[in-house]
């Protein structure tokens, strides 16, 4: 995949504005030119996983990379919960705040170890030649995630675009 993810915390504000969206451009809209203002201003609101999603995502779930597949919470980590986009050049993913603890409390459990196990286990429609760089890359982007999530300096209706 050549394509770079961004995760997001997002204020109720923020999430009443993307519900309130009525199209797929009016979603990237209020991403750009609401949500991504935080990135030089607010410490803490955005964690890049870069091209490394795709393989997180697999690492997280069943080695798939598919919206449904694997077991909550980890599943909701890189492809989400409910998608707000319709289109296919972006994915939008919503998690609620009333899910992030659970999520927050699966990541913690996630070491090196296990992101090796499951990434050496990963299934051959995986495009990437797999190699201990990129396992290395998978696990640099990864690591920033969990501490993203529960960090400081979030109020408690927080939610997460993945």
């Amino acid at each position: 995949m050549s394509c770079r993810a961004v995760h997001f915390a997002i204020t109720n504000d923020d999430l009443q504005a993307l519900r309130a969206a009525v199209s797929d451009p009016k979603l990237i809209e209020v991403i750009q030119e609401v949500i991504e203002e935080r990135w030089e201003k607010a410490e803490g609101f955005v964690c890049e996983t870069d091209k490394a999603w795709d393989v997180i995502h697999r690492c997280l779930t069943d080695g798939k990379l598919e919206f449904d597949n694997g077991t909550e919470p980890l599943r909701l980590v890189i492809l989400g919960g409910e998608q707000l986009y319709s289109g296919d050049d972006y994915i939008v993913a919503l998690v609620t705040h009333d899910r992030l603890r659970a999520v927050a409390d699966g990541l913690a459990a996630i070491t090196p170890e296990f992101i090796r196990d499951r990434y050496v286990a990963l299934p051959d429609d995986y495009e990437t030649e797999k190699s201990s760089e990129d396992c290395n890359y998978t696990w640099g982007w990864f690591s920033d995630l969990p501490e993203f999530l529960i960090g400081p300096r979030k109020p408690a209706d927080t939610s997460f675009l993945p």
